[in-house]
């Protein structure tokens, strides 16, 4: 499998099973309606162990611009492979943010409010401040790709063949990512990664979803600008501290 077809596939997986889980929270009449943050969050993080073990293999796991620019920033990934990898990464997004609707399309059905139906797709402030908004989501990331700049030697063993991940393992990137949703996820949905929010967002607007309300374009530089942002502060701080 080449890197870009792994980018693509593992972020597919990812927004598959992580939108997966807030849908199954937030609409109405699933089994796990209502059952809260800590298994949206933990949720996520297993999503991410999943995406990396897919994708660790052939391309090192990024599925996430915010990283594929901080690993690039940080001299330990090539320039010339970063547009690839983040269109593999987008479109994976896309595709799997609409493999959701098509799987809940029934309760989306049944689900009156549209901030809910949103809430399946991407992330939104608990409090509408941009400037706060926009640091929470700098910060997050900044802390997301700063340790995984220093995960390195990670590996699967299975009962045939070792599966190396390269500088991105699957059981430290799923604990950071679980950690940073239970400490600032409260804050902004603590998206931290451009693709897992553009990338739904635009689906919602295109999708034929019954009663959906608008998309909150306002709000969507947000958890895009600021992971960024917080990408090259967080490489800039690696290779400033050697």
């Amino acid at each position: 499998m080449s890197p870009y077809v792994a980018e693509f596939v593992g972020t597919t997986v990812l927004l598959l099973l992580g939108n997966a889980v807030v849908a199954n929270v937030v609409l109405k009449d699933t089994k796990g309606h209502g059952s809260g943050w800590m298994v949206i969050t933990t949720g996520w993080a297993l999503c991410v162990f999943v995406g990396v073990v897919i994708a660790g293999p052939a391309s090192g796991a990024h599925l996430n611009p915010a990283v594929t620019l901080g690993l690039a920033v940080a001299g330990k990934f090539a320039w010339a492979l970063v547009p690839g990898y983040l269109l593999a990464q987008f479109g994976g997004a896309f595709v799997g943010s609409v493999l959701v609707w098509v799987l809940f399309k029934d309760h989306f059905d049944r689900t009156p409010e549209p901030l809910l139906k949103l809430a399946v797709f991407c992330t939104g402030p608990a409090i509408r401040n941009h400037a706060s908004n926009l640091l929470n989501e700098a910060v997050g990331t900044a802390v997301l790709v700063f340790t995984v700049l220093y995960i390195t030697g990670a590996e699967i063993t299975t009962t045939h063949t070792p599966v190396g991940l390269g500088s991105v393992g699957a059981l430290p990137v799923a604990f950071l990512v679980w950690v940073i949703g239970l400490g600032m996820g409260g804050t902004t949905g603590y998206g931290i990664n451009p693709a897992r929010d553009l990338a739904p967002r635009l689906a919602h607007a295109l999708l034929p979803i019954r009663g959906k309300g608008p998309s909150e374009w306002s709000y969507a530089w947000i958890p895009v600008l600021g992971p960024l942002l917080g990408a090259v502060v967080a490489a800039g701080l690696y290779r400033l501290l050697g």
